[in-house]
């Protein structure tokens, strides 16, 4: 099954995603990162097919942590998060290299696994 890092900086939403990936997914291995930094170094170690990063992180934002993670031989999947729905938010996600856009507020975790069900299809 699929490696996937998350992201996130925000304790509880990291959980609840991971929980939500695990319950539809039990065989996915997940790691955690809390900033872009630890992210880049998770991405050596633990090499994940899919990776959910958060647009505010602490240091390193999640449009420059796409952007690291898109600038290496890396051909995995970006699902980038935000609590805002700005349109210009989605368009600078998709310049760093974001393959995918969610909005924490207003996608499910059935929208989340239909993605992640249609990764594991390709």
């Amino acid at each position: 099954m699929l490696r996937t890092l998350i992201v996130e900086d925000n304790v509880l939403f990291r959980k609840a995603l991971k929980e939500t990936l695990l319950y539809r997914f039990p065989a996915m291995t997940i790691e955690e990162a809390s900033d872009g930094e630890e992210a880049m170094r998770k991405m050596l170690t633990f090499d994940p097919e899919v990776v959910f990063v958060d647009i505010c992180l602490p240091g390193m934002n999640g449009f420059e942590t796409t952007r690291r993670i898109k600038g290496t031989a890396w051909s995995g999947t970006i699902i980038m998060l935000t609590s805002h729905e700005l349109p210009e938010y989605r368009t600078a996600a998709y310049s760093c290299g974001a393959d995918h856009f969610l909005t924490k507020n207003s996608t499910t975790g059935n929208e989340i696994a239909s993605l992640i069900e249609s990764l594991v299809a390709d």
